[in-house]
């Protein structure tokens, strides 16, 4: 494991949720085995479609080895029911990584890439958590996943992604309130325009909310 000295990809101290109301109207509820109701994430996560389009075709890249990346958009507060809200709207794949079938590793010129990209296309947008693959494994995070996220995404909103590429399964690890994050249970999401026309998840692990899962 690398020790050196890394850049955190947390936003600067002090961050406040942008207020905004939650665009249910606009989107359509994908739920995971875990979501029970009882447990309650400390945020809900909103992905666009171009988004999840972008780590389906990066997931899809590299069938053999992990590859992974960043999840930019914005932390929100919905000021009438109190709820707190990621909207993920745009993917930065890594670069300048080390990896292998069993691992995924950002260097320290991942980590100057992801900021530089960000001050010059994404300006006013924040780092909302990250997301890599696990080819044949399924979605969990591994002990080291659980380093990595606590150490570079230490905002308890910040969140992680798994997507197994082979058999299309995708979940988001969530912060409870405490701090507490189980790497073996994940969340599922809102996907933004989902209403409006063809969705277009693909996880074979997930189920439109309200109706059984296969």
């Amino acid at each position: 494991m690398d020790t050196r000295p890394r850049i955190r990809l947390s936003p600067p101290n002090g961050s406040l949720p942008r207020p905004a109301p939650a665009p249910l109207d606009y989107a359509l509820r994908w739920d995971s085995p875990y979501d029970d109701g009882e447990t309650r994430p400390v945020v809900t996560v909103f992905l666009t479609q171009p988004a999840y389009a972008r780590i389906h075709v990066h997931a899809a890249s590299d069938l053999d080895n992990e590859v992974g990346g960043i999840l930019v958009g914005q932390w929100c507060l919905d000021t009438g029911t109190e709820s707190r809200f990621l909207v993920i709207e745009n993917v930065l794949p890594a670069r300048y990584t080390r990896q292998s079938s069993v691992h995924l590793t950002f260097t320290q010129d991942s980590l100057v890439h992801f900021h530089d990209v960000i001050e010059q296309r994404f300006a006013g947008k924040q780092i909302v958590g990250w997301y890599h693959t696990h080819p044949r494994m399924g979605v969990f995070l591994s002990h080291y996943d659980t380093w990595l996220h606590n150490h570079f995404f230490p905002e308890l909103w910040q969140v992680a992604l798994v997507v197994e590429p082979h058999t299309s399964l995708g979940g988001f690890f969530i912060r409870q309130n405490g701090g507490v994050l189980d790497p073996s249970r994940y969340f599922g999401f809102y996907e933004m325009n989902g209403r409006l026309g063809h969705s277009t998840v693909r996880w074979q692990n997930l189920s439109r909310s309200g109706e059984e899962s296969e």
